[in-house]
């Protein structure tokens, strides 16, 4: 009699599928997918062979976003700040380590039950030593990876890889005020390119730099420039690894972003720090207003922040090397820039390259 009762539900209400179920598991499998293909991809290139663009449909894209990547970032970010017990540290970043080829002899701290957590070793520091800054070119790497495109801006358009654009515009966003930039103002009519180019004679060039898990997380200054406006895109966070850019058109503009933007010597500067998945994190040093992957936003929108002021007219200076940022997992830097002529690069597409090295010169 002291028997409590238990009211079951039937099988078709306990396995009933709802549409966010659905969205996330076929998202989910899309994606796994899409990491295949990438895959296979890359076997391709190593062995020479040319692979042809075949970009993504809209439906795939839609498909693509409907993968909670900016919940699951949040998640792993929560995971990250676990701390973890002492005799758990190097059996988990040692996996790590195999996994992605990471260089500990690099580490300021190279004993591996220092860092209390996932985060702290993402964000571990280098060694004086380990990564010169070349005195020699006038802009330099702001980070380790891979150089997945340079050269110049043509007709408003930036590849992100070979065959693959986005517009600079929607990358950039509306152009900021010339009061913030000491600008002139550019004539009536121009295109949106023509506008950045403030000293005639000079051009604008791109360099994008893709950032691996295994490599260095944290972002320095690729020059001598001052920072005059910072401009928060909240988006999507995509993957941004090779196959995927080659894949998505205009994935930078999809994904979240903070685009830095001010003025070197030459002109127009700007750094643009792209989000990724489990990278919803973006941290500036310089600006403590910054909050990257909120719960929620609105599609198409962004928020400015600007370092002029009546106390500081001079915006942020930043010295060539000197610490500007940092991402929980690596993702995308993003250079666009006005220069001389005859400003060389010094790359290769497809090369690895470290901060401190240099990217071009005059």
């Amino acid at each position: 009699t002291d028997r409590k009762k238990f009211h079951t539900a039937s099988v078709g209400q306990a396995f009933r599928l709802r549409p966010f179920h659905v969205l996330v598991a076929t998202g989910g499998g899309y994606a796994g997918y899409r990491k295949y293909e990438d895959y296979k991809l890359e076997q391709l290139e190593k062995k020479g062979i040319e692979v042809p663009v075949k970009l993504a449909s809209e439906w795939e894209v839609a498909l693509y976003k409907s993968v909670p990547t900016r919940l699951l970032s949040r998640a792993w970010g929560r995971l990250n700040q676990v701390e973890l017990p002492t005799w758990l540290r190097k059996p988990v970043y040692s996996l790590y380590i195999w996994t992605f080829g990471v260089n500990m002899k690099e580490a300021a701290v190279e004993d591996l039950h220092h860092y209390r957590n996932l985060s702290e070793f993402f964000r571990r520091k280098l060694k004086p030593q380990a990564r010169p800054v070349c005195c020699v070119h006038s802009v330099i790497s702001p980070s380790d990876g891979k150089i997945l495109n340079f050269g110049q801006v043509k007709n408003c358009e930036v590849e992100q890889v070979k065959g693959v654009t986005y517009s600079l515009e929607s990358f950039l966003g509306p152009r900021v005020s010339t009061e913030e930039l000491h600008f002139s103002q550019a004539p009536p009519g121009n295109s949106f390119q023509q506008q950045l180019v403030t000293k005639e004679g000079n051009e604008l060039y791109h360099c994008v730099i893709y950032l691996a898990p295994g490599d260095y997380h944290c972002f320095h200054s690729p020059t001598d420039w001052r920072v005059s406006h910072r401009r928060h895109f909240p988006g999507s966070l995509m993957s941004v690894n090779p196959g995927v850019a080659r894949w998505i058109k205009e994935l930078f503009c999809h994904n979240e972003r903070v685009v830095l933007t001010g003025d070197w010597k030459h002109g127009f500067f700007s750094l643009t720090a792209v989000g990724a998945t489990n990278v919803g994190s973006i941290r500036i040093y310089f600006d403590q207003d910054l909050h990257t992957n909120s719960p929620s936003y609105s599609k198409g929108s962004y928020n400015d922040f600007s370092f002029i002021s009546n106390n500081n007219k001079e915006g942020i200076p930043m010295r060539k090397g000197e610490h500007l940022g940092e991402f929980n997992l690596g993702s995308t830097i993003v250079l666009i820039f006005e220069a001389p002529k005859d400003f060389k690069f010094h790359l290769k597409a497809g090369q690895k390259i470290r901060f401190g090295e240099a990217l071009g010169s005059l």
